[in-house]
């Protein structure tokens, strides 16, 4: 290296969290973030992927007059980059020559300087781009202040091509915006993709990626700078909003970012339950209820939900409701308000007595002489889930749904009962694992998390065996296998797609793995219907994976 650098860059990362639909606010997001990062003196500032209309838009992003607003408010940006403050490089949808394009454009000297265009459009899993825009062509470097900066746009770095041609056509650093979704594996990935493309083009990049909840997807930001020599040398916090000054220096053999603050990521359960958290947080506040409702029976469900909900909102806007009925036992009556008492929420008492036997009785004369079964158990839940839905009526607080994705896969919930509710930040996690989160909730919770510390899920909670209570001395594994059991095929058959004759060859009983797989399959119905969720494997229950209603392909063992 040579003893002094030619040139300095200050590129502030703006890991922010915009609002689908609400151009203006994140416009004024933008600029607050200029404003912070004008104060320390820099000269750029980078947003991520799409950020004036939030992403992912999807096909709102089609409406002209969507797409009109978005280039009013990129043109009223671009004007007060007059003021001699940082330019800006920002991520919206833009209309060239009749096609939509998802387009980053630099805002500099009071003008749209340039654009360019996302090329790979990823059409897998979450992602249905190609369904909305058109590819742009291979793109050159974006000339700034005498330097060549490369802006591939997210999946544009997850294969060689683009970043080949920004090399070639003479990029000296690369700046990546991204809207890119959290997942359980995701870091690893995401490091080994920008460590490939920094080796292939020998070039340092930064990567800028968005924080917060929208709808399903949860962007976990862990925004990071690697230099050409694959150190990282800067490390942004996930799951936390942040604007961040980066320091560039042109050497002899190139760019460098100076070495910062490299924040510790949580990881693995941790940041599954960060996600549900982030999740629920901004589904309740970016669609102005003012708190939330929920059933709490006294299991393990409701209790990690409750949890959650007040770590994400704060006690005071978590109402928690028992429903007793003649089977709910005095031990989930006192494990329930055990949690209500540890979490400081409002908590109430409606026994569903009255109402089950109301209905009975006026469905008395239609079922005659046929004796009970699982009608009188929905029953029960349903009529839950209506008392549920009145309170949210009269008080304008989201139901929060319980249900975790053994319930889901396997159709153990009840349309139109327990499966009531706006939003299910369980909907993602097995039920293995909402035990293996309130063993940890009980010893940490996240940084910016509202609720108290320590002990918040009693042991009784999550020691005793699971029931819905729904009929005498009932137990979930009457009607399911061992929840360890159940989980492993089901992350076989969902996450992993597996044969059903592959799993049977991994040691599974061949008659368990055909009843689980049928279970899944006859579920569908159900889940069409269910409420929206945290997404934290990497196959959710309709965001990846999207299977026909009426379908009679069976596998054989």
């Amino acid at each position: 290296m040579s003893a002094e650098p030619a040139d300095q860059l200050l590129i502030a990362l703006a890991q922010l969290n915009p609002i689908v639909g609400d151009i203006a606010g994140n416009a004024d997001k933008a600029r607050a973030a200029r404003k912070l990062a004008a104060e320390q003196g820099a000269d750029l500032i980078l947003f991520t992927e799409l950020f004036i209309a939030g992403y992912p838009p999807e096909d709102l992003v089609l409406k002209p007059a969507f797409q009109a607003a978005c280039r009013t408010a990129i043109e009223e940006l671009a004007a007060e980059t007059a003021d001699g403050g940082p330019a800006m490089l920002i991520g919206l949808p833009w209309v060239d020559k009749g096609k939509l394009h998802n387009a980053v454009a630099l805002l500099e000297e009071g003008r749209v300087a340039t654009l360019r265009y996302k090329v790979d459009l990823p059409n897998y899993g979450p992602f249905d781009e190609k369904r909305v825009f058109v590819p742009g062509p291979m793109p050159g470097p974006i000339p700034f202040r005498g330097v060549r900066i490369g802006v591939p746009i997210c999946e544009d770095i997850w294969s060689q091509d683009v970043i080949e041609c920004l090399t070639e056509t003479g990029s000296e650093l690369l700046l990546i915006p991204n809207g890119s979704p959290y997942r359980r594996t995701v870091y690893d990935e995401r490091m080994n993709v920008a460590v490939a493309r920094v080796v292939e083009s020998g070039l340092p990049l930064a990567y800028l990626n968005q924080a917060g909840g929208q709808d399903e997807l949860v962007f976990d930001g862990g925004s990071f700078v690697l230099n050409a020599d694959r150190s990282l040398a800067i490390q942004l916090p996930n799951f936390q909003e942040r604007v961040r000054i980066t320091r560039w220096e042109r050497w002899a053999d190139g760019w460098r970012c100076e070495e910062g603050a490299r924040a510790p990521l949580i990881t693995e359960d941790e940041a599954d339950y960060a996600a549900c958290v982030t999740g629920l947080r901004d589904y309740v506040e970016k669609n102005r209820f003012p708190g939330v409702v929920l059933g709490l029976s006294g299991g393990v469900d409701s209790a990690l939900v409750a949890a959650m909900a007040v770590d994400a909102l704060g006690a005071d806007r978590v109402h928690c409701v028992m429903l007793p009925y003649r089977y709910t036992s005095g031990e989930s009556l006192a494990d329930a308000a055990a949690v209500a008492q540890a979490l400081g929420v409002r908590y109430d008492i409606v026994p569903i007595a009255e109402g089950v036997e109301a209905l009975e009785h006026v469905l008395a004369p239609v079922f005659g002489n046929r004796g009970p079964d699982v009608t009188e158990e929905n029953l029960q839940s349903r009529v839950r889930g209506t008392l549920l839905m009145s309170i949210s009526n009269k008080f304008g607080s989201m139901v929060v749904t319980t249900g975790n994705k053994s319930e889901m896969s396997t159709g153990y919930a009840t349309l139109y009962g327990d499966m009531n509710g706006g939003y299910n930040p369980l909907k993602d996690l097995y039920k293995t694992q909402v035990f293996r989160l309130c063993h940890l909730r009980n010893r940490w919770k996240p940084a910016d998390a509202l609720g108290p510390d320590g002990m918040v899920i009693p042991a009784n909670v999550i020691t005793k065996p699971p029931t819905a209570e729904l009929r005498e001395n009932q137990k979930d594994q009457d009607s399911l296998p061992p929840y360890d059991v159940l989980d492993a095929i089901l992350e076989r058959l969902v996450e992993r797609e597996l044969p059903v004759a592959d799993i049977v060859a991994e040691g599974f009983e061949p008659v368990l793995v055909a009843r689980v797989e049928r279970m899944l399959n006859i579920a569908e119905y159900k889940r069409r219907q269910a409420a929206p969720g945290v997404k934290v494997t990497t196959r959710n229950f309709g965001r990846d994976r999207r299977y026909p209603i009426t379908n009679r392909f069976r596998e054989t063992v």
